[in-house]
């Protein structure tokens, strides 16, 4: 493949990134910190900051106000910037990476980042007084990102002027706001608002469980193995070029610590990862506060084994997969009431003095709408400061559609979501494909009849993709089984035999437009009223298909993440019985997964084969991804590098284009906790009998599919999936493009 680094610099430049002598002077060194609070605070001129009730309020029982002297501890207080310094540190995070700005890669630290974007202090300590006059105690001040503090429900009610009830969900027993909170108005320029008054959190990617023989479409299985992965995305060229993650760090953000680290071990030694890269070592943190921000702010307890220790098994086991010289840590931090365990273990990384290790990655999922402005903007603002210091961070796309409010439910009711953790401009989102082999009656093409002995590897090279899928409204599914719609009464999803028996259910690759990232809905978890979605961001303008909407789309890249409806699922090693354990023996007996939980962790470890051989770390890899997949539109082209010639696929291709199937699911209208229907949002059905089973559609008047895989860039696979050896040989920098083998 010709050389690549020209083509950078002429890309950058036609986007109108300035050159290193034209970087303006607020963002070389940053704009002075303007004073924001300019009046005396007064508890009687207050302002409401709307987006900050938790959907799940509307369809709880309340069970009364909390007491008032229930205390609450660690609540965030959001902090915004100026609008000058606000412009500065987005302008910087877009020079970070183009080569031709003289602040190329040029990393800050945590400290640096406050410097030159964070709030100015006597602002800072405007709230902290204010905070401090209500009865609050101020823990820890992080001047770019938040202030925590922790008080009563009865301070809370007093001074945000909004009650804080118990509530049952689901059998469920929570705690949250009922109203949104107000503040002064003096403070509104600097303070967003909570960050959380509730304690709902956000939902791990992964069920692990092994398929029912009735659930699958194909004949038999084939289980995909680490030996497996690295055939079919074309890893092992990097390995033989010495490069498989030596000396790099991969981060697994957790609310929860494994079951047993043993697993980690068994699952390498199983399936011959520690024969062939002996070097790879798992370690686990908790990692504590900078004490420079307060002795008492952020504190991560060791949080032990609760029911997401089979997301922490996947998340170490497969990015040990894609890089398994590597160091696989889990860095986990229990929930507190308020907050949740996996951002308390990212923040204290990243606000240390020292470094923070250059990857990271999390499998959790909460729909925009859901997250609500303040959980939104603290997350961006989270990832964001991540960015500034050279970390990659990679999120899950989520495993429903395009409706990530319904995950896993029966149907999608709240219309188009996409999962607020993984929307930001600062990650990238990753989204989840399955093996069209079987659709395409090409099995034994791709997969040999036999595993090896000390691998497990059965595939013979890359196999053709489509978007992964286990809902009803797939059209490959209902063609498959013989029904040429999924819709109506005729339809799919609404044959009692098969399609309502087993297919009924929300789950498959994620993907669709931010929506609701800031502003709030007026139906509570659905798209409306004043939302609206982060802003296009620069990368995905070179992105051929990527729809000229305006705003963040979802996701950027995928893997596959399939559970077994077309055979073909994730071996996890978990030993907690209600996981699936124990994994003794042959890995045909261990649980099997699937979901978007592993292509993140899976990336994250490519991105440690990336990072090593340019000897740095990267930052958001979006922009080269993009960039990458720009020049191969090009060249090769896109018809040579569609995923469904699968080993005829070119040689030459960084990515794979999944141009076949869907990622839609199916629907009902939404109704409210006395089963009155509230409305039908993104659901499509016959009017001449609304009784029955939808589909999600942007539309509720005719049938247009949320959404086609098609050529370039999409909702459901993004650019599509790697051939990992030409990704790594063409990145700009990278040492072993001559080396790597194709």
């Amino acid at each position: 493949m010709p050389t690549y680094r020209g083509l950078v610099i002429f890309i950058v430049t036609s986007l109108g990134f300035v050159s290193a002598s034209g970087i303006p002077a607020f963002a070389q060194a940053g704009a002075p910190a303007r004073i924001l609070v300019t009046k005396a605070v007064d508890d009687g001129d207050l302002v409401t900051r709307t987006g900050n009730v938790h959907p799940a309020v509307s369809m709880a029982n309340d069970l009364g106000r909390m007491a008032d002297d229930r205390l609450l501890e660690h609540l965030k207080l959001q902090l915004t910037r100026s609008a000058e310094r606000q412009a500065a540190r987005d302008a910087y995070l877009e020079e970070l990476h183009n080569p031709k700005s003289a602040n190329f890669h040029k990393w800050l630290s945590a400290g640096e980042y406050e410097q030159r974007f964070g709030v100015a202090a006597p602002d800072v300590n405007a709230v902290k007084e204010w905070l401090e006059s209500h009865g609050f105690t101020v823990n820890a001040t992080y001047p770019n990102l938040a202030i925590d503090f922790s008080g009563t429900a009865g301070q809370v009610r007093e001074a945000f002027h909004t009650e804080i009830h118990n509530l049952e969900v689901n059998g469920e027993r929570h705690f949250a706001n009922m109203s949104d909170p107000r503040i002064p108005a003096a403070l509104s320029e600097v303070v967003a608002g909570p960050v959380a008054l509730h304690d709902f959190k956000p939902r791990a990617g992964v069920t692990a469980k092994a398929p029912r023989a009735g659930y699958t479409v194909g004949n038999g299985y084939e289980l995909v193995v680490p030996a497996d992965l690295q055939t079919i995305y074309n890893m092992n060229p990097v390995y033989n070029a010495g490069v498989s993650g030596q000396g790099q760090t991969v981060v697994l953000l957790e609310r929860t610590d494994l079951y047993a680290n043993g697993d980690w071990n068994y699952f390498r030694k199983a399936l011959g990862l520690t024969r062939k890269f002996p070097k790879g070592n798992l370690q686990v943190v908790h990692p504590q506060p900078n004490a420079a921000n307060g002795n008492n702010g952020g504190p991560c307890a060791d949080p032990g084994v609760n029911g997401d220790d089979g997301e922490a098994a996947v998340d170490v086991e497969w990015a040990s997969a894609s890089a398994p010289s590597a160091t696989i840590e889990l860095a986990s931090c229990a929930d507190t009431d308020l907050n949740f365990g996996a951002y308390i273990a990212m923040q204290n990384l990243i606000t240390q003095a020292t470094p923070p290790p250059a990857i990271m990655s999390l499998s959790y999922i909460e729909s925009e709408s859901e997250n609500g402005a303040d959980g939104n903007l603290y997350v961006s603002e989270l990832y964001a400061l991540a960015e500034s210091e050279g970390v990659s961070m990679f999120v899950a796309a989520g495993d429903a559609g395009a409706d990530t409010t319904d995950q896993f439910a029966g149907a999608a009711t709240h219309g188009i979501n996409v999962n607020g953790l993984a929307s930001t401009l600062f990650d990238v989102a990753v989204g989840g494909t399955d093996y069209g082999d079987t659709f395409l009656n090409e099995a034994p093409v791709y997969w040999n009849s036999t595993n090896d002995p000390s691998t497990f590897e059965s595939a013979k090279s890359y196999i053709p993709e489509i978007p992964w899928n286990d809902s009803c409204a797939s059209q490959l599914i209902a063609l498959t089984v013989g029904f040429p719609t999924t819709y109506g009464a005729n339809g799919f999803c609404n044959d009692p035999s098969f399609g309502e028996k087993y297919f009924l259910v929300v789950a498959g690759g994620s993907g669709g437009p931010s929506a609701c990232a800031y502003g709030s809905p007026n139906i509570d978890g659905v798209v409306g009223g004043t939302c609206s979605g982060y802003p296009k961001p620069t990368y995905q303008t070179l992105a051929a298909g990527n729809p000229n909407d305006g705003v963040r789309d979802l996701p950027d890249v995928a893997m596959f993440a399939a559970n077994g409806v077309w055979g073909h699922y994730f071996v996890l090693c978990n030993s907690d019985p209600s996981g699936g354990g124990p994994c003794s023996g042959s890995p045909e007996t261990w649980s099997g997964a699937g979901g978007t939980s592993f292509g993140a962790p899976i990336f994250a470890g490519i991105q440690a084969l990336i990072n090593q051989a340019t000897a740095s770390p990267q930052g958001n890899p979006n922009f080269f991804y993009y960039l990458l997949d720009n020049f191969q539109a090009s060249s090769p082209g896109m018809a040579a590098c569609d995923s469904t010639l699968g080993k005829a696929v070119n040689s030459n291709c960084i990515w794979h284009d999944v141009t076949l199937g869907d990622m839609d699911v199916n629907c009902l209208p939404l109704k409210n906790k006395k089963g009155k229907v509230v409305g039908t949002f993104n659901c499509y059905y016959p009017k001449t009998n609304p009784g029955v089973n939808g589909v999600l559609s942007l539309s509720n008047s005719k049938y247009e599919p949320a959404y086609p895989a098609i050529p370039g860039w999409d909702f459901a696979t993004g650019i599509g999936t790697p051939n990992v050896a030409n990704l790594v040989a063409n990145w700009p920098g990278s040492i072993t493009g001559a080396s790597v083998k194709k």
